[in-house]
C-alpha cells in the first residue's frame, strides 16, 4: 500500500496537471513523479507549457512564504543565490497564457 504521504503527493500533482489543462494549458505528470520518464530531471514532478516543475504540498507555509494581501507576488533570494519569484498559481497560469501556450487536444 503506498504510503499516504505519497499519496497527497501524487494527488496534488494530478490536480495541477488538471488546473493547467482546464486554464487551455498543456500539462503532463512525469510517471512514478520521475522527471526521467518525460526526459528531464528526476526531480521534475510534471511539465507545465513546458517548463518543469516541482510540486510540493504542505500542511502551512512559514509566513515569509505568504504572497501578502494587496501584492500579487513575493521576490526572493538567498545570499548569493538566484533571485526568485512567489506567487499564485492563477497568476503564473495567466502569465503562461498570455504567452499564447495552448493545451493539445
Amino acid at each position: 500500500m503506498t504510503h499516504p504521504s505519497k499519496r497527497k503527493g501524487n494527488c496534488w500533482e494530478r490536480e495541477l496537471v488538471r488546473l493547467a489543462n482546464e486554464s487551455g494549458i498543456e500539462a503532463e505528470r512525469a510517471y512514478a513523479s520521475n522527471g526521467r520518464a518525460l526526459g528531464e530531471c528526476e526531480e521534475t514532478d510534471l511539465l507545465i507549457a513546458g517548463k518543469r516543475v516541482q510540486a510540493k504540498r504542505r500542511a502551512a507555509l512559514p509566513a515569509y512564504l505568504q504572497v501578502p494581501e494587496g501584492t500579487d507576488a513575493v521576490a526572493f533570494r538567498q545570499d548569493r543565490g538566484e533571485p526568485m519569484v512567489l506567487m499564485s498559481l492563477w497568476e503564473w497560469l495567466d502569465l503562461v497564457k498570455a504567452k499564447g501556450v495552448k493545451a493539445s487536444g
